[in-house]
């Protein structure tokens, strides 16, 4: 062997042993549970403690944040930016997902949450920036502005100028980047955080049957709003409760803190008057009652309404399934969200049937 070709394999045998260690101590990041990996960067210890409480502590970070190899060069590029970052000094507490890596979530979520996708699908919410922003009635009647991105594309990370064009009530109008089109503007991560404290569900303990019911965990709320100006997620139970009026008459509002939710986009005039803008707080007969009372959570769905409170007849009763409501007729002037007794009944209250 010349002195070349021993030069070479030693070469090689460096190499090929570098490529082990490394192989080696990739496996390792991979399988290691996170306290001994990802925590050791100091940068990612708040999103971890908020991992370690949340109804995800069982998966492993790889699983939704994949690996530095998982999608190919983007994913190696991304990893290699927050080292350098780190090393660099340029690195920061406030560690937050591009949109399009809010985007790339909707389909690891799937993974897990086959059925609330499939509903969220065929639902409103998930409408895309092309439906939102190119509609001719909307934008002729009302121009486009910044705060049409607080509810549709939150994580959108330019401003109305960056998206739409012309900004104005003249159309018409188009996407400055056409690839936007067909993306959803509430993604899974609007209602949802990953990190949100929550206890994995578990079966019911079975033993002592005549208590079951006592022992089962107690509700609390998964879902919140993530706010596009505070760049944060605020869980359903810290929104405040709303104040909403009918005429003079101050309304019952549900104390379902899920409510608060909705009534963060489907949001009333400045008055808070009941059936201004785009708010649905109901009135009438309904007063009271929460949103998810009525619809879905992930379809919105509201078909199965009806029945779920009323078996076949009203309290008057009328069917409910023929009355003349916004449920049976889509142009009925009685908007089953503000119907009252006296709408079908010749503006007298009825004599309730005992």
């Amino acid at each position: 062997m010349t002195r070349f070709q021993k030069r070479l394999a030693i070469i090689l045998a460096v190499h090929f042993g570098l490529l082990l260690v490394m192989l080696g101590y990739y496996s390792y990041w991979n399988a290691a549970p996170p306290d001994r990996t990802c925590l050791s960067c100091h940068e990612i210890e708040d999103s971890y403690n908020m991992w370690a409480s949340s109804a995800h502590r069982d998966i492993n970070c790889i699983e939704c944040h994949g690996t530095a190899l998982s999608s190919g060069i983007h994913s190696l590029r991304e990893k290699m930016r927050m080292v350098f970052r780190h090393y660099s000094r340029d690195f920061y507490d406030d560690i937050s997902l591009s949109e399009e890596q809010v985007l790339a979530m909707n389909q690891t979520c799937r993974e897990c949450h086959q059925a609330e996708y499939s509903a969220w699908l065929s639902g409103g919410h998930s409408v895309d920036y092309a439906h939102i922003f190119l509609d001719d009635d909307q934008n002729s009647n009302e121009q486009l502005n910044h705060d049409c991105l607080r509810c549709h594309g939150m994580f959108y990370e330019g401003d109305i100028y960056s998206l739409v064009e012309p900004v104005s009530t003249a159309g018409p109008w188009h996407l400055k980047d056409p690839g936007k089109a067909r993306q959803p503007v509430i993604p899974c991560l609007t209602c949802h955080s990953i990190h949100e404290e929550g206890i994995p569900k578990s079966g019911i303990e079975y033993a002592g049957s005549d208590d079951m019911h006592y022992r089962r965990m107690p509700g609390y709320s998964k879902a919140g709003l993530y706010d596009r100006n505070e760049r944060m997620f605020l869980n359903a139970s810290v929104l405040p409760k709303p104040v909403m009026w009918d005429g003079d008459r101050k309304l019952n509002v549900s104390d379902d803190p899920l409510m608060r939710l909705c009534i963060q986009c489907h949001a009333p005039d400045v008055w808070h008057q009941a059936g201004t803008m785009d708010d649905r707080t109901p009135t009438g007969v309904h007063e009271g009652i929460s949103c998810l009372a009525c619809h879905s959570s992930h379809s919105n769905s509201a078909v199965n309404a009806c029945v779920n409170c009323h078996p076949g007849t009203s309290n008057c009763g009328l069917d409910v399934m023929t009355m003349n409501t916004t449920y049976a007729f889509k142009d009925s002037p009685n908007n089953i969200h503000f119907v009252s007794c006296g709408d079908c009944h010749d503006g007298e209250r009825p004599v309730s049937i005992p």
